[in-house]
């Protein structure tokens, strides 16, 4: 079974006006660097678009979104409204076999939206696909997960979103919004109902105990 390995990117939704205030931030302070800037993804929708910005930190990426308002408000200002400034809109993970993991998620009863999208960043195919939203409201106000596959055997890695990304799944969002579609990423339904974990849990990477037990420790 092919399985989630990393977070690729995570990508943010701000405010009107704050896309350059965040890059910066993201760059000056967090040491980040840009790879891609388009200021917007969908200059012939007469409706809405957004601005995205790509921030690189090697072994995962930022994604800026910012919302353009023309004849309706822009699904990512939606989303800003709703969440606040800088809310998290999407995570994306990479998983080892794309068409497999789908396979897997299917299986389980998982809802994604759309199709496989296929692209070249570079260095080589990559491979996306968005799921529906976690919680049951308005297209344009859920979060949900993106599924990626980044090259492999050795090649360099790269966590730029590439080209016609931003207006595919904008476009996926946008269809949701107008059709009233609120159906979620998952209704549980196939969970088993004696369903419990291990109850010896596999030991975490070392990184990643000691985090834990440093969050266990932490005054309330």
């Amino acid at each position: 079974m092919s399985k989630v390995s990393r977070v690729d990117h995570i990508a943010y939704a701000v405010e009107k006006g704050m896309i350059e205030k965040w890059a910066w931030y993201h760059i000056e302070v967090e040491g980040g660097k840009l790879t891609k800037r388009v200021d917007d993804v969908r200059p012939d929708d007469p409706d809405s678009s957004m601005k995205l910005w790509c921030i690189d930190f090697a072994s995962f990426g930022v994604v800026l979104v910012e919302g353009i308002d023309r004849n309706k408000k822009s699904q990512v200002t939606a989303f800003a409204d709703c969440h606040g400034d800088h809310s998290v809109q999407h995570i994306a993970f990479d998983t080892e076999d794309l068409e497999q993991f789908v396979s897997h998620a299917i299986s389980k009863g998982v809802n994604l939206r759309g199709q496989q999208l296929v692209s070249n960043d570079g260095f080589g195919e990559l491979k996306q696909l968005f799921g529906k939203g976690y919680a049951k409201q308005n297209a344009a106000e859920m979060s949900f997960p993106e599924y990626v596959e980044r090259p492999k055997q050795g090649a360099s890695m790269s966590t730029s979103v590439p080209p016609n990304t931003g207006r595919n799944f904008y476009q996926r969002i946008e269809h949701a919004r107008n059709t009233g579609d609120t159906s979620t990423l998952i209704d549980f339904s196939l969970m088993p109902s004696d369903w419990t974990p291990e109850s010896k849990p596999v030991a975490a990477p070392g990184n990643v105990s000691q985090a834990c037990a440093r969050e266990e420790l932490a005054p309330a």
